[in-house]
């Protein structure tokens, strides 16, 4: 086993850690300012996939794509926000789960009538297509050099907008306590339609970022909300801070159960039967870094405050 061998599996790991960010940004949002357990986001994800990879197979421009699935995923979250989600606010978790699962179903027979039940395989950017050389003999992909590049920046755009704006204020104020916010004649109601289609930006986002690296399909949405619910538990919910943290350390342990998972397993295992373990394996090792965390922190790693 190369060194190179294992910094492109970290790398890998960090990239799909960033990934996980952009939606664990989202959900913390969602659950954590606006207290609003929104199970369908990772459909605004599947969304985002579909219409990038089709955007893009016509139009073959892949910043439109990208362009055109952000801002297609936030206007259908608008339209959501405003028919349904308003109504959910002030809703028990279980009726917003309830509620939401019910998005989920509608949201996958919509793209199942749309775009039929066969997965879609979406091209990576022609201009990124090579390989991006970090040394002399060391290529490494173009593409997935981007997609850490967009990742951090997002995550940086994040912390500003949150932190050092007047957005972010209005958020964190209408979050801590918004009854005394709309006596003080904020629009709880407006700043919280910005949050739910901000989250859904960045889901869109991720979306589109992933498709040429993962088969877009039916269901894919589903697939990440589990691992983006993870990172959230493991940040602290309502932490952005917290979110990307948890996100990386996600993808790191991934990566090196992919790393040190074969050598390991193949002492005690047939290749045929660690290639079809492996993959739970290395889910599980995100589980199990979920439960040594809240051993030690229940309440995650960087719990919001107030």
């Amino acid at each position: 086993m190369s060194a190179q061998f294992i910094i492109e599996q970290l790398m890998h790991g960090v990239g799909y850690g960033l990934m996980l960010f952009l939606m664990a940004a989202g959900l913390t949002l969602v659950f954590g300012i606006m207290d609003t357990l929104n199970l369908s986001h990772g459909s605004l994800f599947m969304v985002g996939a579909y219409i990038s990879s089709t955007v893009h197979q016509y139009m073959h421009s892949f910043v439109l794509a990208v362009a055109v699935a952000v801002i297609g995923t936030m206007l259908l979250a608008a339209v959501l926000e405003r028919i349904l989600f308003r109504r959910l606010y002030a809703a028990d978790h279980l009726v917003q789960v309830v509620a939401t699962v019910g998005v989920i179903f509608v949201a996958d027979s919509l793209v199942m009538m749309i775009w039929g039940e066969a997965p879609l395989m979406a091209s990576t950017p022609h201009a990124l297509s090579g390989p991006l050389y970090l040394t002399e003999d060391w290529p490494y992909p173009s593409y997935r050099f981007v997609v850490l590049a967009a990742g951090l920046g997002v995550a940086g755009l994040l912390y500003v907008l949150v932190n050092h704006t007047r957005l972010g204020m209005l958020v964190r104020a209408g979050a801590s306590n918004r009854q005394m916010a709309e006596l003080m004649g904020l629009r709880v109601k407006r700043v919280f339609m910005v949050v739910f289609v901000l989250g859904a930006a960045l889901a869109g986002l991720a979306g589109s970022l992933m498709a040429p690296i993962s088969a877009v399909q039916v269901g894919m949405g589903e697939g990440i909300m589990i691992p983006a619910f993870a990172v959230i538990v493991i940040g602290g919910i309502g932490s952005m801070r917290g979110a990307l943290i948890a996100a990386l350390l996600v993808g790191v342990v991934e990566a090196l159960g992919k790393i040190l998972g074969p050598p390991t397993l193949k002492l005690w295992l047939s290749p045929a039967v660690v290639a079809d373990v492996l993959p739970s394996l290395t889910s599980m090792l995100m589980f199990l870094l979920m439960i040594g965390v809240l051993m030690f922190k229940p309440r995650g790693l960087f719990p919001a405050r107030g």
